[in-house]
């Protein structure tokens, strides 16, 4: 399955009252784990950024000023995000700004035409799902860092790709954990275990005893040697003719 974790940062709060889209990172995750594959461009809006907004997340009039508008990025941006389940905080607002931009293009372009992302996209809104996990709780994602012990120390300012990236482990956390790739290669954990690429590898911690082991029963024995039966009257042998820790068994060699 691919996913894409998806960010962006605007000029303002409402794309109705002609806010732009100045930030976007996006990272690739197939079948659980991601593989280094990220988008990430800043975009010039063509309008001032509200002061509200530079406070939250840095990012001023002068520095996109010579990055591209969104009509040169947005066959890249498309092709990165076609076809994936995108998940997103707060899904309606990103996904919002985006078919804005979206269709303000096609405006201009006419056919063929990009969008609607839901078209063409499967959403995963991670701030419904913190909801239904979590009724009555904080579920921005600071709060969901700290609820699922993930650092997110060196997270001073919003950015799109840095807050992606984070969403990465908490979308993991939220949906059982899994061993991923940090695209940090720079930063430090204790759940650091190698780096492979350049790509700091890091493990989920689970806490000393949180996992139960429970032996078979008697019932599960027996069922576990009638397999084995048939497996050997079926092939003429069995490697699992014996299992350590169980009766009689032996270790095979």
């Amino acid at each position: 399955m691919r996913q894409i974790i998806l960010d962006t940062e605007t000029t303002g709060i409402d794309p109705r009252d002609g806010h732009r889209l100045i930030e976007i990172g996006a990272v690739e995750m197939v079948n659980r784990r991601l593989n280094g594959n990220r988008y990430h461009q800043y975009i010039n809006p063509q309008r001032d950024i509200e002061a509200e907004a530079v406070g939250v997340h840095g990012i001023t009039n002068e520095r996109v000023a010579e990055e591209p508008v969104f009509a040169e990025i947005a066959d890249a941006f498309w092709a990165f995000i076609e076809g994936a389940e995108l998940v997103i905080h707060n899904a309606p607002f990103d996904v919002g700004f985006i078919d804005h931009e979206l269709g303000m293009l096609n405006a201009r372009r006419g056919e063929p035409r990009l969008g609607p992302v839901a078209d063409y996209c499967r959403i995963l809104d991670t701030l419904t799902m913190a909801r239904d996990k979590h009724p009555g709780q904080r579920n921005s994602l600071d709060a969901l860092c700290k609820r699922y012990e993930i650092d997110n120390g060196h997270r001073v300012l919003h950015g799109a790709l840095l807050d992606a990236e984070i969403l990465a482990d908490v979308y993991l956390a939220m949906t059982g954990g899994q061993t991923l790739l940090s695209l940090d290669a720079s930063a430090t954990s204790e759940g650091r275990v190698g780096e492979t690429q350049g790509l700091a590898i890091r493990r989920l911690s689970l806490s000393p005893g949180q996992l139960r082991v429970m032996p078979p029963d008697e019932a599960e024995l027996a069922a576990h040697r009638a397999t084995l039966e048939r497996i050997r009257d079926m092939a003429g042998e069995c490697r699992w003719d014996a299992c350590p820790g169980l009766p009689g068994g032996e270790t095979p060699p």
